[in-house]
């Protein structure tokens, strides 16, 4: 019997610390879920921050979709609602009020925005957001102010007295298309190695020239996230080169890339799925 009592407390004595172990890596491996479900919430909960506006004619240029108007109502109409506003062209802007096009001028000083001056085609429409009501609310626009939330942008335009009659959200990925050069992979210059690549959001088509290889794929889009585009399906010549490890390194950003956000009018950065910076591309143009 005594033998016994021996046995029994020498084996909890081994299985003690064994057991304590396996508790503390389990208490870790919760409390490194917390953490990450934490952070998750986080993502989720990103706040929208202000933007400064440092120069309009980059900052504000281009296409805005039109997703509210006043006291938070959505838009719902046929034609895609958006405005362009077009510095080169003398502060014009022109769109679709949801039913026909709209062309007109805007006066910009500071946070001061006017519209005036429209006129539309004739075209008659039944949409759930009446024409009538997106031309009075830009009617009413005095002011503005610009926010961001994860890769979107957000205007606000307000009336006189600061209220909010209209919101309008930067069009996803036009800023996409076109031909870029490569200037930096995961933050190394590489921008004398003259790697261009020509991007088509339209056709979800993308081509290259690293210098070394002619690279090829195509590109998918989740249109429920704000600027989210991946390359997939990407394969190129078999050439090999001093340059090819850089090439290499070219692809394999490009496949961890899933969203991109603008820096300015000529620069676009590609992003992982952790939101670190993969690719720096700036605009060119091919001749």
């Amino acid at each position: 019997m005594r033998r016994y009592i021996v046995l029994t407390l020498l084996i909890a004595v081994l299985l003690a610390p064994a057991s304590m172990d396996a508790r503390k890596k389990k208490e870790k491996k919760m409390n490194k879920r917390s953490v990450e479900v934490e952070n998750v919430i986080a993502d989720v909960e990103q706040p929208m921050r202000n933007v400064t506006i440092t120069n309009p004619v980059q900052q504000l240029y281009g296409e805005w979709d039109i997703i509210e108007l006043r006291n938070n109502k959505k838009v719902y109409t046929i034609e895609r609602a958006y405005l362009y506003l077009d510095f080169a062209g003398g502060n014009k802007v022109y769109g679709n009020n949801g039913c026909n096009t709209i062309n007109g001028t805007f006066q910009l000083s500071g946070e001061n925005l006017k519209f005036s001056d429209f006129i539309s085609t004739e075209n008659s429409c039944h949409n759930v957001t009446s024409e009538k009501t997106i031309m009075h609310a830009l009617a009413d626009v005095r002011r503005f102010n610009v926010q961001s939330q994860y890769n979107a942008q957000y205007m606000n335009l307000m009336n006189s007295k600061g209220n909010i009659v209209m919101v309008l959200k930067r069009h996803n990925l036009d800023a996409m298309n076109g031909a870029w050069l490569v200037k930096e992979i995961d933050s190394e210059n590489v921008s004398e190695l003259n790697m261009r690549l020509v991007i088509d959001a339209v056709m979800q088509t993308i081509h290259g020239d690293t210098g070394c290889n002619i690279i090829n794929g195509i590109i998918s889009l989740d249109p429920t996230k704000d600027m989210a585009i991946q390359f997939e399906d990407l394969h190129s010549d078999d050439h090999d080169c001093e340059t090819i490890d850089y090439e290499t390194a070219l692809l394999l950003a490009l496949e961890n890339t899933v969203s991109c956000k603008r820096i300015n009018q000529q620069e676009m950065a590609l992003l992982d799925n952790k939101g670190t910076i993969v690719i720096m591309l700036q605009r060119i143009t091919l001749r």
